[in-house]
């Protein structure tokens, strides 16, 4: 009969949930380098909840892919393969047309504007995350994204041919619309892919130019200031749902200061960042007013054509930033 016993609870432990039998550890992946301060972020937010809960929740980060590449992140948490993780919101298109809001050119280009549009969207994004077994937790903006390019772009016209390195939709469709040709590439590739000619250029923010040391393929960054997209980190609802109400509370506070401080952080780096790249060779400079006016025009299309796709949400989601500006 003991034998009988402990055979059975060795079976019951056998196909408990992992979250329920491990619930004390969760290991986070994160896309971007560990010196990057969307990594180091998360790495505080991840030591304070195990500070704070004495390590009923311990949350241990890896950073630059090492558990899970960018595109694996966010399908990894929503199937349990781990509890939490960081994404890229606007990659996720192809889940929800409501994940690329903030990646929309030129609807939102300050940080003042993106707080604005980020609290317009929260509540439609929240929902479409709990049909999708996940909670939200905080999300964290890049600076306004430039266009990183190998020769001189004086206007839209100059892109044509260029192989573009795209991250989502978005990027996809502004690239065939200016007649470049877009590459899906992620964010720990790019400096292979810009090494190896697989990219010519990108529109991303000056951190990531210097995080791949892009001065070393790439001689010019316009500061058009397109948007400021967002990392956004979530929660598997079952891993979410086996903590305790009083450990539910520490994460959400621990959640919104690092919301406030990865904000904080983005603004007094978006200068440095260039500065940086200009410290480095690379030649830095404002758009003509013939390629702003033109990825304008383009951005009006991307927009449209995105109000389409999202219908009467993407709609809502919009009126209600109209009238926070």
């Amino acid at each position: 009969m003991k034998k009988l016993l402990a055979a059975s609870g060795m079976a019951l432990a056998l196909f408990a949930s992992p979250f329920l039998s491990h619930a004390e550890t969760w290991d986070m992946p994160l896309a971007y380098s560990a010196t990057n301060y969307h990594s180091e972020n998360a790495t505080d937010f991840a030591a304070n909840v195990t500070r704070r809960t004495n390590g009923a929740v311990t949350i241990r980060t890896h950073a630059g892919g090492s558990l899970y590449k960018g595109g694996e992140i966010f399908p990894s948490v929503q199937r349990g393969l781990v509890p939490i993780g960081e994404r890229l919101m606007s990659a996720l298109g192809n889940e929800d047309p409501l994940f690329e809001v903030d990646a929309l050119p030129f609807l939102a280009t300050s940080f003042e504007d993106a707080q604005k549009l980020h609290m317009a969207s929260l509540p439609e994004l929240r929902k479409v995350l709990r049909e999708k077994g996940l909670v939200f937790l905080y999300a964290v903006p890049w600076p306004p994204q430039g266009l990183y390019a190998n020769r001189p772009i004086n206007t839209v016209d100059d892109m044509r041919g260029l192989k573009f390195r795209a991250y989502n939709s978005v990027t996809s469709r502004l690239a065939e619309l200016v007649g470049a040709v877009p590459t899906q590439i992620e964010a720990a590739e790019i400096s292979q892919a810009f090494a190896t000619g697989v990219a010519e250029s990108m529109i991303s923010s000056g951190s990531t130019g210097y995080d791949r040391k892009l001065w070393e393929y790439v001689d010019y960054w316009y500061d058009v200031q397109a948007w400021l997209p967002k990392n956004m980190v979530v929660v598997n609802a079952n891993a979410w749902n086996s903590l305790s109400g009083k450990n539910q509370r520490i994460v959400l506070e621990e959640a919104a200061n690092a919301e406030a401080a990865g904000w904080a952080k983005a603004e007094e780096l978006n200068n440095w960042y260039k500065e940086q790249l200009a410290a480095n060779g690379m030649q830095i400079a404002a758009p003509s007013p013939q390629l702003k006016q033109g990825f304008e025009a383009v951005g009006q299309q991307l927009v449209d054509g995105w109000l389409d796709r999202s219908g009467a949400q993407g709609r809502a989601v919009l009126a209600s930033y109209q009238r926070l500006r």
